[in-house]
């Protein structure tokens, strides 16, 4: 009987465990409940308008039709059965394993504050990029028609939490909206008056980075006019603004955009897979793994991506990065096939190829190791290359090249549609057009 390997979660570690598998003597099911693999390091630029849902995402069948020992399921799975081996789905279907690789992500998290979610959207979806950059266009058409200057300074100050990678690149992207791409489309008010916000926690931002590749990052949005706050705390959000902690001292600021990149836990999937086979997690929710990617006394389920929590030859852990998840998929995929020959496969080595972020244009920070960190158009130019080089399929690329391409010379975003609902701003007191 063939070996079957079935995968949970179309991300990168498992379309890479997916396609590493195209040789060996297995079956492969790979189960998602959406039916297109999302490069979601450039959700935020769908969320901004600089691309379209559909350049930054490829159906799933698509990418392995030529694969033969594949299949693609969609499904939503909702439990596992590890005594009979089999993912359980919420159509009420059976899918037997004899390896499974658990690779479903991970989702935004609130810190223990869940209700803040419907006045702060996070960033991990396709909807979650379409809700954002809905607020955000529909903010400044509301501030052209609000007659009273308070309200319309609220609408047109936009708070982003969290100063990692996502929040950063989010507030620059804000910053270039607002001064360039906005900037002569409203008659009754000036975009490049809107006030961005970075609010983090720590006492410095993009806290991955060396100290001075995050000064740099931090100077880099203030020259796009990103007002960032570091050692601030959200204690409150509603749908009028955030309430801000900083050194003791409380602030309410009236915002009507708010924007979440603070912080992730473990999927749904993760926490039942979990619960079922008596594994254990860390705060965020992610499994801890053994060297080998596998769970303890469950060496036939493998976790990877930003489910895992894995360990560097270092001691550190592995950083929640899709080059992470690519090499763990990869890792599986070949551990997979020695085992099959029965080889016993060597821990799983991270290979950290550095970290790059962009800010806006022309703007941005690469840390490539001690001697390799560089900011600026160099970093930039660095940033476009890798993100062109892992987007999956040739059409996409091209369009992407295309797109931003056109963005760097009109300085203008193509996707500036208002999707969604509800489709008009709820204004106070409209103005008289007349005025």
């Amino acid at each position: 009987m063939t070996h079957r390997v079935v995968i949970v979660g179309g991300g990168f570690g498992g379309l890479y465990a997916a396609r590493g598998l195209k040789s060996a003597a297995v079956s492969v099911t790979l189960v998602d409940r959406r039916n297109f693999h999302l490069f979601q390091p450039l959700l935020y630029q769908v969320a901004t308008g600089a691309l379209s849902p559909g350049e930054i995402a490829q159906p799933l069948r698509s990418i392995l039709r030529g694969q033969r020992n594949a299949d693609i399921f969609l499904a939503e799975a909702i439990g596992l059965d590890p005594g009979r081996r089999c993912v359980l789905t919420s159509d009420g279907g059976e899918i037997p394993y004899d390896t499974l690789i658990v690779a479903t992500g991970a989702r935004h998290a609130y810190f223990g504050h869940d209700e803040w979610s419907k006045d702060a959207p996070g960033l991990k979806t396709i909807e979650d990029a379409t809700e954002m950059r809905r607020r955000v266009l529909i903010a400044f058409e509301a501030a052209e028609r609000e007659a009273d200057p308070e309200r319309r300074r609220a609408w047109m100050t936009f708070v982003v939490v969290g100063g990692g990678p996502t929040g950063a690149e989010l507030a620059g992207a804000l910053g270039e909206i607002s001064n360039d791409t906005l900037k002569k489309d409203f008659h009754r008010i000036r975009p490049p008056d809107s006030r961005i916000i970075l609010v983090e926690a720590l006492d410095r931002i993009m806290t991955a980075y060396p100290d001075g590749l995050s000064a740099k990052a931090q100077r880099q949005l203030e020259r796009l006019g990103v007002e960032v706050r570091t050692s601030t705390k959200v204690v409150g959000i509603d749908g009028d603004g955030v309430n801000l902690e900083h050194g003791g001292v409380t602030e309410r600021l009236p915002a009507r955009t708010v924007l979440w990149a603070a912080g992730v836990q473990a999927s749904s999937f993760g926490r039942m897979t979990a619960e079922a086979v008596g594994a254990d997690q860390d705060r965020a929710g992610r499994l801890i793994v053994m060297p080998d990617l596998s769970l303890p006394g469950h060496s036939e389920i493998l976790v990877i991506g930003d489910l895992a929590a894995a360990k560097q030859a270092n001691g550190k852990p592995v950083p929640g990065v899709a080059p992470a998840a690519i090499q763990e998929g990869r890792y599986v995929a070949r551990a997979i096939t020695e085992r099959l020959d029965g080889k016993t496969p060597a821990a799983f080595r991270y290979g950290d190829k550095g970290n790059l972020a962009t800010l806006g244009r022309a703007k941005a920070v690469a840390d490539l190791g001690r001697f390799r960190r560089f900011s600026g158009f160099i970093a930039w130019v660095m940033w476009l290359a890798v993100h062109i080089w892992f987007l999956i399929g040739f059409q996409n690329r091209l369009l992407v090249i295309i797109r931003w391409g056109w963005s760097f010379v009109t300085r203008g975003r193509g996707t500036r549609l208002i999707p969604g609902s509800p489709l008009l701003p709820p204004i106070r007191e409209p103005d008289d057009p007349s005025r």
